[in-house]
């Protein structure tokens, strides 16, 4: 057994205290929003309610899911976040197989191309007449076609294939009588499962997140995804429309509104949150593996 110096204890307790308070200050903040949530808001605004929830009510939470708004651009992103990601995983995999084959010829032409985008793009105002011209304006492509591939995950997963997976497990399998897309579905997917789970979690939170081009693209209401709901709601002040008008108070109605938008932030960021615990194991392994990119 090794016997730690007095350096290393040092060390070691300055570590520990400095990554227990980074992660005090990482979790705090999400746990003042769930306890809100679940608090009367009275106490919330009065600033008594400090981590745990005071005042137990569930109101909040009713008053968003009795919203069609809410509802809609839930169910927009879902049905955004699940095709846009199947569609980015497979197009990345489809760049990145072929770039990562020695055999490919013109492999490193493409490969400096496809970077040359990452620091050079047409901007804002050509990309906007290129959508509208292709018709994809106020339409559901319009959140999945422009950002239908990352570069940095083509090079993230080229690098997984070149280094993970031995190379003479394709030339034995081409032997063997293997096409190439056997060689893929068969060998090179199965032994690749933690860069996929990476790169799912990479698109799927990307997507989830995303409201700016909604905000360009999109002006029928019945089309907009939840980020930007959210974003009518906690930037525009719009939650006024989930606090029933019958309501005399001015201030009982200031109340109702700050409980509306710590519920909507639960419901924003919980299927997110939910997701990592599924691809934990792989994450950590899928990011190391393909940190160096040549």
């Amino acid at each position: 057994m090794q016997i730690e110096s007095r350096g290393d204890r040092i060390f070691n307790i300055i570590n520990y205290t400095i990554l227990i308070l980074v992660t005090l200050i990482v979790l705090y903040p999400l746990l003042f929003v769930l306890s809100a949530s679940f608090s009367d808001p009275q106490t919330v605004l009065r600033g008594e309610m400090l981590l745990w929830p005071k005042g137990f009510n569930l109101n909040s939470y009713v008053k968003i899911f009795q919203n069609q708004d809410i509802i809609s651009g839930f169910t927009n992103t879902l049905i955004y976040t699940s095709l846009g990601t199947l569609i980015n995983l497979t197009m990345t995999i489809l760049a990145a197989y072929p770039l990562s084959r020695k055999d490919f010829v013109g492999r490193n032409a493409i490969m400096a191309l496809l970077v040359f985008t990452m620091f050079f793009s047409g901007g804002l105002i050509p990309t906007y007449l290129l959508i509208k011209n292709l018709g994809m304006l106020n339409s559901l492509w319009v959140m999945i076609i422009p950002n239908a591939v990352s570069i940095w995950n083509i090079i993230i997963m080229r690098t997984f294939f070149q280094q993970s997976i031995p190379n003479e497990l394709q030339e034995a399998a081409t032997i063997d009588g293997c096409s190439n897309i056997k060689i893929l579905t068969r060998i090179i997917l199965p032994l690749s499962m933690p860069i996929i789970a990476v790169t799912i979690l990479f698109y799927a939170v990307g997507h989830w997140n995303a409201f700016f081009n909604a905000l360009l693209y999109l002006s029928d209401k019945e089309k907009f995804p939840l980020q930007l709901i959210l974003r009518e709601i906690l930037i525009q002040g719009q939650t006024n429309d989930m606090v029933k008008m019958s309501t005399e108070s001015a201030i009982k109605q200031q109340r109702e509104v700050e409980g509306i938008k710590y519920a909507v932030l639960v419901v924003a960021n919980l299927p997110v949150l939910a997701l990592y615990p599924f691809l934990q194991r792989y994450f950590v392994k899928g990011v190391m593996i393909g940190a160096i990119k040549g």
